[in-house]
């Protein structure tokens, strides 16, 4: 039986051991990482909702992400042809969308999903890319607000 290779890689978590095929290679970078191509997902707390997209190259290079669907009930995505080209993707819904999660310092109470430009991935081929979004909508959402959208909907229930 053939033994997986892993690359030890220090993490804003600590020294974590990756699976070569936990990497995801973002051939265009992300926004204001254009030279950083190689990432992996860690978990901050087992079973939450919020993730490290790590770089692999850069220790302390760690974005919060989150699945924007855990906490709307509609976020569309558009992905374009030349994108989904890139990612290998059958068709969209195959597609795996994180955003990032912002907090200001000091004020945890400001966090944020920024809605903007969603990181796209496709973990069959191991591709990202960060698909930057022109439309109407919202561009952050607040956590805070949220919850408050949450709560209302409980207590209709």
């Amino acid at each position: 039986m053939e033994e997986k290779k892993a690359l030890e890689i220090d993490t804003r978590l600590g020294r974590r051991s990756i699976e070569a095929d936990k990497i995801i290679n973002f051939p265009r970078g992300l926004a204001g990482l254009e030279n950083e191509h190689s990432f992996t997902l860690l978990q901050i707390q087992q079973g939450g909702a919020l993730l490290i997209l790590q770089s692999t190259e850069t220790p302390t290079l760690g974005l919060m992400v989150t699945d924007p669907y855990s906490f709307l009930d509609s976020y569309p995505v558009i992905i374009g042809d030349a994108e989904q080209m890139l990612l290998g993707l059958e068709k969209p819904e195959d597609a795996a969308i994180l955003v990032t999660v912002s907090i200001p310092m000091g004020k945890p109470e400001e966090a944020c999903l920024n809605l903007s430009g969603p990181i796209v991935i496709n973990f069959k081929t191991r591709v990202g890319l960060q698909v930057p979004q022109s439309g109407d909508g919202p561009q952050k959402v607040s956590f805070r607000e949220v919850f408050e959208r949450m709560s209302q909907k409980a207590e209709k229930a």
